[in-house]
């Protein structure tokens, strides 16, 4: 037989999840110290400029 679901709570404990979820990732950001904060950003640079060197060219060449 089908278990019967209250939605409210559903959507609650979703919203929880997705809210934890969220926290996480501000605990990550912001937990950083400024140098590390920029050492990543440097590194993003880098591996951005890499990744556009390795483009190939419109016309397919």
């Amino acid at each position: 037989m089908v278990e019967i679901v209250n939605l409210r709570r559903a959507r609650k404990a979703k919203a929880r999840r997705e809210k934890e979820a969220k926290a996480a990732d501000n605990r990550v950001r912001h937990g950083l110290k400024k140098t590390e904060i920029d050492a990543r950003r440097w590194e993003n640079v880098v591996k951005k400029q890499e990744f556009d060197g390795k483009k190939l060219d419109s016309d397919g060449r």
